[in-house]
């Protein structure tokens, strides 16, 4: 009798340390109501990033890329704290940012018309192409780049985390 409360507290002990050492992957912004990390783009073809969440701070970086994924990571009341695919971390305003369906090509790639390496090639997209995400499956992803489709490895497109989307 005298182990049992010694065994509980190691299973009380043990388990609260694991459950405080578990990454929290994704929670919900109280700011916008939506998960936090996610994938959204830019709205419009120029948008400031700067230092911090104001038009106080100063402008980082200027992005020329209507539909350019950005991973929002943090947010305020009106602004979103963003990684490009560069990496560069930047604040910018919510008004900036729209839910989409798109995903930057980070490498050379091959569009294969099935999701598998070897199928029938459908076209090259070179580092820094657009393209319309579709459905994410087994690490390929269904993506449409102008008027080619078809199938992409998932690691060489920045945006493409899930498979919501659908062509």
């Amino acid at each position: 009798m005298k182990w049992a409360p010694i065994l509980i507290s190691a299973v009380l002990l043990i388990g609260g340390t694991a459950m405080a050492q578990a990454p929290e992957l994704v929670r919900v912004s109280r700011f916008s109501g939506k998960p936090v990390p996610r994938f959204e783009t830019l709205k419009f073809a120029m948008v400031n990033g700067r230092a911090g969440p104001s038009k106080d701070h100063p402008v980082l970086w200027e992005y020329q890329r209507k539909g350019l994924p950005l991973l929002v990571i943090k947010e305020s009341e009106n602004w979103r704290r963003v990684r490009d695919p560069s990496g560069t971390e930047v604040w910018v305003h919510a008004r900036m940012l729209e839910e989409g369906h798109k995903a930057y090509v980070q490498t050379p790639t091959v569009l294969r018309q099935d999701p598998m390496e070897g199928a029938e090639p459908v076209a090259d997209l070179g580092r820094g192409v657009l393209v319309d995400l579709g459905a994410c499956s087994r690490g390929w992803c269904r993506v449409q780049a102008q008027d080619y489709r078809g199938y992409a490895p998932q690691p060489s497109l920045w945006g493409a985390d899930t498979g919501e989307a659908g062509l």
